[in-house]
């Protein structure tokens, strides 16, 4: 877990604790007086140096924005493999839609996967002490992310296609409020404009679709609006809150009983939604292939993700996700016969130029209160830390 910046720099700004680089870049770091303004000292004399761009780009290039950029992409690139194969099971002769039971077999994967690592590092002890202590945050967890997925998935039943991606896209704002109100984080100027841009760029896709003709009318707007509305709410709550989580405890502990949980509220779901569905479906190889494809792309997702809200933030999780209709474009050429629209191009370069503004500063570290404990986050987790900045 990422500790929070020294209280002895208290007289600096945001902007200038933003620059202190991690250890072991030392010689990377630049040196310049703070940025407070003069009112804040009113006894100093100092002239201000305000950083030079060069310095303001430092951040772009070190390792640390590297991996967060590669890991936000592969985390898109699986959300692109997710829609793919829903749209295969939904095509041809034998169109197939569980999409409950598919996210039912992601949820026991991982339960099954990560509580068995929390058991093997905690002890079976240790777990039941888990669920004593921190059940409640977890099913809580659990809840919101089951809800988010349902009713999104049942927004686009009910609502256009138009209405449903502009909706949607409420969780980007949605997460940057959050973060602000509940995890105290300090945003600077680029965060919010790499935020506008990435917005610009999603703004050009859902453009370039209604060109398409890809916006099918609806049959209830008012009710699928407002399921939009909801599930668009929920997972920008869902990424906050799993960010409050994987902050204070570890990776596996987090993932495993969001997990543990969500199996059996899916199950619940599943059972009074889907089960007629489930008997209605002929099970050919394609279709378990499918199936197993979307359930492995959806478990790397949930093991990647946790990590990257570590090493940046959930801001910048939901940035990353939007270049997944540019990669859908490409894969869909070959798969589906897809056409490029000439903004599609616009659209990725808007949405990556966000992503790069928004980090010309590291992401703002949480200030909130630790109300979980860290208990063994840093010495047992094998993803990478940031250390504390001196």
């Amino acid at each position: 877990m990422r500790n929070t910046t020294d209280n002895s720099n208290a007289h600096t700004s945001q902007e200038e604790r933003a620059f202190v680089l991690p250890r072991g870049n030392h010689e990377a770091q630049p040196s310049y007086q703070s940025l407070s303004t003069s009112s804040s000292l009113p006894n100093s004399n100092t002239p201000l140096i305000r950083p030079t761009w060069k310095e303001r780009v430092a951040n772009l290039c070190s390792l640390q924005f590297l991996m967060i950029l590669l890991l936000g992409q592969l985390l898109s690139l699986c959300i692109t493999a997710t829609t793919i194969f829903t749209t295969k099971l939904a095509q041809g002769d034998n169109p197939v839609s569980i999409p409950t039971t598919q996210s039912f077999l992601n949820y026991l994967i991982l339960g099954l996967v990560y509580t068995t690592i929390t058991i093997y590092k905690e002890g079976f002890r240790g777990w039941i002490q888990i669920i004593r202590r921190r059940a409640f945050y977890y099913m809580l967890f659990a809840v919101i992310d089951v809800e988010g997925n349902y009713f999104v998935v049942k927004a686009y039943n009910y609502t256009s296609l138009l209405s449903a991606m502009l909706l949607d896209s409420w969780t980007i704002p949605c997460v940057v409020i959050l973060s602000v109100l509940f995890l105290k984080m300090r945003f600077v100027r680029f965060h919010y404009l790499g935020v506008f841009l990435a917005m610009v760029g999603l703004g050009f896709l859902i453009w370039s679709d209604m060109e398409a003709g890809k916006d099918f009318p609806g049959s209830d707007y008012i009710k699928g609006d407002l399921f939009c509305l909801l599930g668009a709410t929920l997972y920008g709550v869902s990424n906050v809150y799993q960010e409050f989580l994987v902050r204070q405890r570890p990776l596996y502990e987090v993932v495993g009983q969001m997990g543990f949980w969500a199996t059996i509220l899916n199950g619940v779901q599943l059972a009074i939604l889907e089960r007629n569905e489930i008997k209605n479906v002929t099970w050919t190889p394609q279709v378990v292939g499918y199936i197993i494809g979307f359930d492995i792309a959806m478990f790397i997702m949930y093991s990647v993700s946790p990590v990257l809200f570590r090493l940046s933030s959930a801001t910048f999780f939901n940035l990353s996700l939007l270049t997944s209709d540019f990669y859908g474009l490409i894969f869909g050429l070959f798969l589906f016969g897809s056409k490029i629209n000439r903004l599609y191009p616009i659209a990725y370069v808007l949405i990556i130029g966000g992503i790069i503004v928004y980090n010309i500063y590291p992401a703002p570290e949480p200030q909130f209160k630790k109300v979980l404990g860290s208990g063994k986050a840093q010495q047992d987790d094998t993803a990478p830390q940031q250390e504390q900045n001196p």
